[in-house]
This record gives C-alpha cells, sequence and structure tokens, in this order.
C-alpha cells in the first residue's frame, strides 16, 4: 500500500494536514503488518480502521456545519455591532447637539436673569419715582384745599361786595326813582320805594329789592324792581322768572324795573324794553 494512494484518498474527506497524519499513520501499521506476514489482522485494522475514518469524516462535517454556523453568526454579531456603532454615533451626535442646546439655554436663562435684575432695578427707582409724585399729590392737594378755602372765602368776600354795591345801587335808586318815574311814565309814588320780603304765588317769600305803590291816571300799581352792577340779557330773564312771574295774581298791576351801573352789551336795555321793562343808569341818578 503506497503512502501517496492513501494520502490522496484521505485528502477527498480530510483537510490536508489530517489527511497527511492519517496517511502516515495507515501506511506505518500497514508496513508493520506486512513485516510480520500477518494479513488478517491488517484487513481487521484496515476495516476497523475505515469505519474509525468514516465516524471522523462524518463527525468532520458536523464540525464543518457547526464552524458555518458559526462563522454566520460571528457575521451576523459583526453586522450588530455596525449596527450599534452607527446608532452610537447618531446617538452621541444628538448628545452633542443637546450639549450644545443647553449650552444656549443656560445662556438665555443668564440673559434673561440679567434683564429680570435690570427691570427690577428700574421698577425700584419707578416705585421711588411714584412715592414721590405721590408726595407731590398730598402736598398739591394740601395747597388745593388751602385754595378752595381761600377762593370760597374770596367768593364770600366778593359777594358781600356785590350785595354792598347792590345795595348802594338801591339806595341811590329809592331817591331817584320818584322823580324819574313821574318824568317819564307819569307815576307818583307814594309813601317810599324800600326793600322787603313778599310772599309769591306759591306761597312763598322771596326778596324783592326795589318795590312801593305808585297812582298814574287814577290807577294804582306797584313798581317791582331790582339792581344788577352790570345788566345782561341772561339778568333780564332770570328777574322776570324769578321775580315777574311769581308775583303774577299777588298785585294786580305791577310797573317792573331795573337799575344797573352798565349793560353788558349795546341791545341789552333795548330788549328789557321790549319786554315792557324800564331801565335805569346809575348816572342817572
Amino acid at each position: 500500500m503506497r503512502y501517496e494512494n492513501v494520502h490522496s484518498k484521505l485528502q477527498t474527506v480530510f483537510p490536508p494536514e489530517q489527511a497527511a497524519v492519517l496517511a502516515e499513520v495507515i501506511h506505518e501499521a500497514y508496513t508493520d503488518l506486512v513485516k510480520t506476514s500477518d494479513f488478517n489482522e491488517l484487513k481487521e485494522i484496515v476495516r476497523e480502521l475505515s469505519v474509525k475514518m468514516g465516524e471522523l469524516a462524518e463527525a468532520q462535517k458536523e464540525t464543518q456545519k457547526e464552524v458555518g454556523r458559526l462563522d454566520r453568526a460571528l457575521q451576523e454579531l459583526a453586522e450588530a455591532q455596525k449596527q450599534s456603532e452607527t446608532r452610537l454615533t447618531r446617538l452621541e451626535a444628538v448628545v452633542g447637539e443637546l450639549a450644545e442646546a443647553q449650552k444656549r439655554t443656560e445662556q438665555r436663562v443668564e440673559e434673561l436673569a440679567e434683564a429680570q435684575r435690570g427691570s427690577e432695578a428700574r421698577l425700584t427707582r419707578l416705585e421711588a419715582v411714584v412715592g414721590e409724585l405721590a408726595e407731590a399729590q398730598k402736598r398739591t392737594e394740601e395747597e388745593l384745599r388751602k385754595l378752595i378755602g381761600e377762593h370760597a372765602e374770596t367768593r364770600r368776600q366778593l359777594g358781600g361786595l356785590a350785595t354792598t354795591v347792590g345795595y348802594r345801587l338801591e339806595d341811590e335808586a329809592f331817591k331817584a326813582l320818584p322823580a324819574l318815574l313821574e318824568r317819564d311814565h307819569g307815576l307818583v309814588v307814594k309813601g317810599r320805594l324800600t326793600r322787603k320780603f313778599v310772599r309769591d304765588n306759591r306761597g312763598e317769600d322771596i326778596e324783592v329789592n326795589i318795590v312801593g305803590q305808585a297812582e298814574r291816571n287814577g290807577r294804582t300799581c306797584t313798581i317791582v324792581g331790582e339792581s344788577k352792577s352790570q345788566l345782561s340779557k341772561k339778568d333780564v330773564d332770570a328777574f322776570i322768572r324769578k321775580k315777574l312771574r311769581r308775583l303774577e295774581g299777588v298785585f294786580d298791576d305791577v310797573f317792573p324795573v331795573l337799575v344797573t351801573y352798565m349793560i353788558s352789551q349795546p341791545d341789552v336795555e333795548e330788549y328789557a324794553r321790549q319786554k315792557g321793562i324800564a331801565v335805569y343808569y346809575s348816572f342817572d341818578f
């Protein structure tokens, strides 16, 4: 049995290294058996060896299958590793972006905090200004109260002065009107002209500044008058509304008269005369 033949056959089943070892073992065993001329034993050995070789070949096939499965598993593991590395790379990128976003957020928070500090400072200054304004307002209100009081006193004094002026004008009218009324309107004053309260047609007492009795053509009439420092159309209307109308029915015949220092408009005197009211000036007295 030649070594080359055995080795060649074994290579069809086993890897080269295993085939070489087996071929050498078989060749040595065959050589030893040939030397002892125990051919039958050699056949038995060869047969057993063939069986073992078959089992070994089958085991080798299973081993190769396992190796194949292991290779595939390793490839799958390698692919999974690549995917893991890809995902890890993406995750690292996302983490980097989050870190940058966090930095920007922290910077923005710091800017907002700084702005808040500025706002608080401005608010503090504003509160101080408002406090000062409130104090100034209090002082202004106090001054205003004083001015109101002074104004009220001034008005009271002016009112008193106006009353005094009015009374002074009326006092002069009491003396001068009898002659003027007789000259201009044929009225003869009986007794004296005066100021007094008269009960009106509502049953209320009203002050009449100039009042007295007079006769004209044998008929008695009542003189009703009022004085104004500066006579206006509004004063004429007020005299009619507040005095003449309220005395309608109280006296049978009323002769109205107004006395003044000056009129407020050129046509005031004509306005009064059109309404049946006689007008006299202080310089007539």
